[in-house]
């Protein structure tokens, strides 16, 4: 790996700092872990946010478990009050509602709802990077290239313009071609 701030091409990849100018390399060595992107980091004392998958899941079978309990106690009243027919047709509404109700709930966030979002790194220190072995065959270097440590001999420098003439305008020499032309016709 090397260096983004002056180049230095760094012994291990473990290192935390660069070698020649200090730089912190800690950031650096997450983003090459994780493809360019900035890792995003929660806070461990914030919940983990709940996808509508799984609460689509959980409201259903919440709805399937209480009509396990409200049905039988429903239906007892019914039975210990058989004049009120209101009774029997309000266990029977729970008993579809909870029992057909909670499972068709559960079946369509499984199959239509949203799933868990890509799991968010906790807040800590940053994981240490893995040394490669010392007799291993060089991999590829995922680092920026190292900074070039002077000019290339083909490069000329820039001339400082301030010592050059000031180009002629575009029709000074235009003018001076029908000049010619002018003399050459007396």
């Amino acid at each position: 790996m090397f260096c983004p701030q002056c180049g230095q091409q760094q012994a291990t990849e473990a290192i935390r700092f660069c070698s020649r100018c200090g730089f912190l390399l800690d950031g650096v060595i997450q983003l090459l872990n994780n493809r360019g992107m900035i890792p995003v980091y929660r806070n461990p004392d914030e919940p983990a946010p709940v996808s509508p998958r799984r609460r689509g899941v959980k409201q259903g079978g919440i709805l399937l478990l209480s009509g396990a309990v409200i049905v039988p106690i429903l239906g007892m009243f019914a039975s210990y009050m058989p004049g009120f027919s209101f009774l029997e047709i309000l266990t029977a509404l729970a008993a579809i509602i909870c029992f057909i109700g909670g499972p068709l709930r559960m079946l369509y966030a499984a199959l239509f709802e949203e799933g868990a979002p890509s799991p968010i790194p906790v807040y800590g220190p940053p994981s240490p990077m893995h040394a490669r072995p010392q007799f291993a065959p060089p991999g590829q270097n995922p680092g920026l290239p190292p900074a070039p440590a002077r000019v290339p001999s083909s490069w000329r420098s820039r001339p400082t313009t301030a010592e050059l003439a000031n180009p002629p305008s575009i029709t000074e020499n235009t003018t001076r071609l029908l000049d010619k032309e002018d003399r050459t016709d007396s």
